[in-house]
């Protein structure tokens, strides 16, 4: 786990703030509490999984200088900065052998609570970290020239 959460640190983050941070749930007691918490179809999918994390961002700090908002997109940042980080955490979970899950179906405040989570920190995802029970689906993607101009 440590070695995953090092790697999320490599992301790029606005203005280096590095605004995530990672509660994570490795008790059977914590996880079967985060495993309550998130979307009916999602405890499903993450039964047996022996790791979930929960992924937040200080609000207040990727977007901003001196406490000032900089751009139109404000704590907006800090919701990216957070994806990156995420992003590095899941590609290095898989290059190592494990899968994982983001879930946004969650209860958020709930998992504040669980986590004493302060209240200056968005609560994202929370994310499972194990190992394939089978094959997923390959969901099928948008068209190349939908999501992309070329000039």
């Amino acid at each position: 786990m440590r070695e995953l959460l090092i790697a999320t640190q490599e992301a790029p983050s606005w203005a280096n703030q590095q605004p995530s941070k990672y509660y994570v749930a490795m008790s059977p007691e914590k996880v079967a509490a985060v495993q309550e918490l998130v979307g009916e179809r999602n405890k499903q999918n993450i039964a047996g999984a022996p790791v979930l994390i929960v992924s937040t961002y200080e609000k207040g700090k990727s977007g901003f200088f001196n406490g000032n908002q900089t751009n139109e997109v404000g704590d907006g940042w800090g919701a990216y900065d957070n994806g990156l980080s995420n992003a590095y955490f899941i590609l290095v979970a898989r290059a190592k052998g494990f899968d994982t899950l983001i879930m946004g179906m969650r209860d958020s405040e709930k998992l504040r609570e669980l986590f004493n989570i302060p209240e200056n920190e968005a609560v994202m995802a929370v994310i499972s970290l194990g190992y394939r029970a089978g094959e997923p689906r390959q969901p099928t993607h948008r068209l190349l020239e939908e999501i992309a101009q070329f000039f």
